[in-house]
């Protein structure tokens, strides 16, 4: 092992323990930032105008370090690629959350490693099942029928639809993880690369469908709305992304995923106190299911 194989897979120390729980506090409260912006920005919108706001601070930032964000000319086909699922994750996301409470949108979104594991067995080499891998799949999965499955009068009518929508949002957030590892085997490609990639091609795919689904609908603009909005742009998409990707080149991948699971934890907390959403028993359970399968699969 060379010394930048040490430096880049040292372990976690308690402080940076508490920050990778502080970044999935963050991506868990972001559910709830959505639910609130939605009141007065169609989601779509919000979406896409998150894409631009977010893709214009991470340029900066760039240039003020002198990073390179654009793919080479060759390699430019997969950065819409990427952008493409990235643009469709968050359709998902956005639109899901005015269908269902962010209490549940967040333990269906945060199967994520689940679809990545499973995904990882037929296209990546060396990633294959392993017996634990297979617990916590099923562990996770069992998780995912026992949310779904529970009901209650105070949910809004159609929320098993915003369900559907942001279990989809996990498949392409897979999707998109997986063909960017595939294509990081093949190319020297950075986070900030993936990122902006990721950030500047979905603005497309996202106006597209805040011109086809909402009608060019505009905002109706309050402190609360713009405060939840200016949270996602500035502190989740670029604060929270700059955050883990250094962490990530500080240390091994495999510890800090294993923290995935306070995500939804944080989300259904925070979705259940501030908006005074309905979390049954098993809702509770499922989420239980769920963070013990995504332990397990990470680990």
């Amino acid at each position: 092992m060379t010394k930048r194989d040490t430096e880049t897979n040292q372990r976690l120390s308690p402080a940076y323990g508490l920050l990778q729980i502080l970044i999935c506090f963050l991506w868990g409260a972001n559910l709830v930032s959505i639910r609130i912006s939605n009141q007065g920005i169609p989601p779509l919108l919000a979406a896409a105008s998150r894409s631009v706001i977010a893709a214009s601070l991470l340029w900066l930032y760039a240039r003020l370090h002198g990073l390179t964000v654009f793919f080479e000319k060759r390699d430019r086909i997969h950065g819409i690629i990427i952008g493409c699922l990235f643009g469709i994750e968050f359709l998902f996301i956005y639109w899901g959350l005015a269908f269902t409470t962010a209490s549940r949108s967040v333990i269906f979104l945060y199967t994520h490693p689940f679809w990545v594991a499973l995904g990882a067995h037929f296209f990546l080499k060396g990633d294959r099942l392993t017996v634990p891998k297979v617990v916590g799949l099923v562990l996770a999965f069992t998780g995912i029928l026992s949310v779904f499955g529970s009901g209650s009068i105070d949910l809004p009518p159609a929320y098993w639809i915003g369900d559907l929508m942001e279990l989809a949002a996990a498949i392409f957030w897979a999707a998109t993880t997986l063909y960017v590892k595939k294509l990081s085997q093949d190319r020297d490609i950075s986070h900030y690369q993936t990122l902006f990639a990721q950030l500047l091609y979905s603005i497309p795919v996202l106006a597209f469908g805040w011109a086809v689904f909402e009608n060019l609908q505009g905002p109706q603009l309050s402190m609360l709305v713009v405060s939840a909005f200016a949270y996602q742009c500035l502190v989740v998409a670029f604060f929270s992304y700059i955050l883990w990707f250094w962490m990530i080149s500080r240390f091994a991948v495999s510890n800090l995923t294993a923290f995935t699971f306070f995500a939804p934890l944080f989300g259904t907390i925070l979705g259940a106190v501030i908006l005074s959403e309905p979390v049954t028993l098993m809702v509770w359970f499922g989420l239980g299911l769920v963070g013990t399968g995504i332990y397990l699969v990470n680990r």
